[in-house]
């Protein structure tokens, strides 16, 4: 598909703003931010940028006055992913969008595919770009990497009983109804068990969620941010929650964290 085929293809969902977190992405920043563009030409990017040393954010608003499709969103420093991104879906509600996508920075999430997203948001509240459902697949990662990012959805599944392949995944998108309906500002996971969280706060509400395959490409430029610090947060929040969970179904408890 064409970006030409794709021009306006999606006004049915109302006015889309793709999220991007960056924290020294200056290799990055401006190559992505025109994939996307010439993608989906009628969607709009947000650079969220946590004060980059690297002058990311200055390379952003540069690109932000050149192209109104694009907005700069300047946070103080460095507070994690998922802090990154509830300051991105609060500025986004707060200015007019209906639909809130989650983007890597890196490449990592090919904006060529982001129409698979938005045209299957079309029946459901929130769409996964999936790794790990037929179609989906990894291309150069080690085996090690590839091993922990599909036992930890795996994990995360068993543990807290949701039905989705990708648990993990950061390529998503978001109605508006639905992020509001999740309590955004009870989410305390800054890292990347944030997904996890936002994933499975919209089983447990009863949203409708699907996956889409995705093809998934490991950073060319730049530094990857996963850490083991990470890792082991995921790990001791996921088991936390689905120890708590099973001890509400056991006390009769059906609360919605």
């Amino acid at each position: 598909m064409t970006a030409a085929d794709q021009e306006s293809t999606f006004a049915d969902l109302g006015k889309v703003l793709v999220i991007i977190p960056t924290y020294n992405e200056a290799e990055n920043v401006e190559r992505i931010t025109s994939r996307v563009r010439a993608a989906v030409p009628e969607v709009h990017v947000l650079v969220a940028d946590d004060n980059s040393p690297d002058g990311t954010g200055d390379i952003a608003d540069k690109l932000a006055a050149g192209d109104d499709h694009i907005r700069v969103l300047h946070r103080k420093g460095k507070e994690g992913l998922g802090a990154a991104y509830l300051a991105g879906f609060r500025w986004g509600i707060d200015n007019g969008y209906d639909v809130l996508v989650e983007m890597d920075a890196d490449g990592s999430h090919q904006p060529e595919e982001l129409y698979r997203l938005l045209t299957a948001l079309r029946q459901a509240d929130l769409v996964l770009g999936s790794r790990w459902v037929p179609g989906g697949r990894v291309v150069n990662w080690p085996k090690s990497r590839l091993l922990l990012s599909r036992g930890g959805s795996a994990y995360s599944r068993l543990m807290l009983g949701v039905p989705i392949r990708d648990v993990t995944g950061g390529y998503r998108a978001f109605r508006k109804e639905t992020l509001e309906g999740l309590g955004m500002d009870q989410v305390a996971s800054a890292g990347y068990c944030f997904q996890v969280d936002l994933a499975w706060r919209t089983v447990k509400a009863g949203y409708k969620v699907s996956e889409v395959p995705i093809t998934f490409v490991e950073r060319e430029l730049g530094a990857s941010k996963m850490s083991r610090n990470i890792v082991v947060e995921a790990l001791w929040r996921v088991t936390a929650w689905g120890i708590g969970h099973r001890l509400q179904k056991l006390t009769g408890e059906d609360r919605k964290k």
